[in-house]
């Protein structure tokens, strides 16, 4: 393949780097490999320059540079988006990963964080305090990347959705201007940002409200046989219809995977899992829990009191990078999954081609649910959970056959699902499916891109373009 970019030579890469306070690397240089190279092992993308910028001032270089030679523009924090957006062909990348401050503010309750903090990196500097904010369950994903798109964890239940907690960004938009976004300033942009996956700008500083929170929470795993997996599924659906707030409670169907947390007379078994977290006091949270353990004693019970950063780790060993990743997702209804849902799930789940694969059903509502769904760009704040197959391999000869696996359960289970996709989940999948992920709202950010990137500068993400 030929990488060469005659419009970005090496003396033209020297020339950017020069007025950095960062880095600004060529395909040959130290570091290129390590930028490029993503969580998904899918992706294999040759950007024709990596900026990795050491303040809003080299993202503004690198957005005004990338304008000038008229490159796509890749913006990276934690590399773990399945899409593969954190980095792209031919264009720019400008790689955050060195932009990592974090500012706690223990009298008013917020937080400042730059683009390249980690999950796992924004709740030990807020759990130092007893506080927290809802962000994702693997704790090395990206939390800029999470935010933009809407962000969900065991926390969002209680406290909303990601953004929800978001107060201010500061942002660098297409033009190379530095904008402050908030409910009172540029209203419309911060709208937009917050869900509009990052179709608007670079993000280089976020606030966040904290909630307190721990450090000690209810949490874990019970496990039980793949043979119960139907009865399992139908008892989760009418748990969680009248779970408190505090709990958040997903379902997964998979083999026991070779984790830390899991026994090893449990590993490469298939199994139906219930894992949990119930964010109030211990006490609450053991009455809360008490039906799923009498609905069938679990075959493994690993809900205990722990640490919320413990917990919040817990799952990083199940996920972890150099997998080949293929996704498909849509969201539920409040009612959950039918028995006809359920069926089918089960179904495929006898036939998974890889043992890598989980089914996971994501608990949501609670104080998702009470905000309009156009209060911000994240539209689809009535679903009651999200189905995901989550399809990882290891060997690429193999692709076909997952993907086509995925596919096909996928179609088999559309007739069960709501309209409406995380935006955070897709996969490369088309306009509509684009579409489907804004919902009532892509016709205003559609306007909102008209506005601040009329020429679809930032376009690596689930775009919107701002014209037809």
């Amino acid at each position: 393949m030929d990488r060469s970019y005659p419009a970005v030579d090496d003396a033209t890469i020297r020339d950017l780097d020069a007025r950095l306070r960062g880095d600004a690397l060529g395909p040959e240089a130290d570091g290129y490999e390590e930028a490029r190279t993503v969580w998904n092992a899918m992706i294999d993308r040759y950007p024709a320059v990596v900026v990795r910028p050491a303040d809003t001032n080299d993202v503004v270089a690198a957005v005004t540079f990338a304008r000038q030679y008229g490159l796509a523009v890749a913006v990276q924090g934690g590399g773990h988006n399945i899409a593969g957006h954190g980095v792209c062909d031919g264009g720019l990348l400008i790689d955050c990963s060195s932009m990592t401050e974090i500012q706690v503010d223990v009298e008013t309750n917020t937080a400042r964080v730059e683009p390249g903090v980690t999950v796992g990196e924004f709740d030990r500097a807020t759990q130092v305090h007893g506080l927290a904010a809802p962000a994702g369950i693997i704790s090395e994903t990206g939390l800029a990347g999470l935010t933009l798109g809407g962000g969900w964890g065991w926390l969002s239940r209680s406290y909303g959705l990601t953004i929800d907690s978001l107060r201010s960004v500061e942002v660098v938009t297409a033009d190379g201007e530095v904008r402050h976004a908030s409910e009172d300033e540029h209203e419309d942009l911060f709208w937009g940002i917050r869900g509009g996956g990052g179709n608007f700008g670079v993000v280089t500083d976020f606030e966040f409200r904290l909630h307190e929170v721990g450090p000690m929470v209810l949490a874990g795993v019970l496990v039980y046989p793949f043979e119960v997996a139907g009865d399992l599924l139908r008892f989760h659906r009418e748990f969680t219809a009248s779970a408190p707030d505090e709990l958040c409670c997903y379902a997964s169907v998979r083999t026991a995977p070779s984790a830390s947390f899991v026994p090893a007379d449990v590993r490469g078994e298939r199994v139906v899992t219930a894992y949990l977290c119930y964010a109030g006091a211990l006490e609450d949270g053991e009455r809360a829990i008490r039906p799923l353990r009498e609905f069938q004693e679990p075959t493994v019970d690993l809900v205990r009191p722990r640490q919320y950063t413990e917990f919040q780790g817990l799952f990083d060993d199940v996920y972890p990078p150099g997998y080949r990743n293929y996704w498909k997702s849509q969201f539920v209804s409040e009612a959950g999954l039918s028995d006809g849902a359920i069926e089918t799930l089960v179904d495929y789940a006898n036939s998974v081609t890889s043992p890598y694969t989980s089914i996971v059903i994501e608990h949501l509502g609670g104080a998702i649910s009470r905000l309009d769904s156009d209060a911000s760009a994240y539209a689809h704040r009535d679903a009651g959970y999200s189905f995901n197959i989550f399809t990882r391999w290891t060997d690429a000869s193999e692709d076909d056959e997952h993907v086509a696996w995925t596919r096909e359960f996928f179609a088999a289970m559309a007739p069960h699902l709501s309209d409406g996709v995380s935006v955070n989940f897709l996969s490369r999948e088309g306009n509509e499916r684009v579409r489907a992920a804004f919902g009532d709202n892509y016709d205003r950010l559609v306007e909102l891109k008209r506005q601040y990137d009329p020429e679809n500068l930032f376009r690596v993400n689930q775009n919107i373009a701002p014209r037809a």
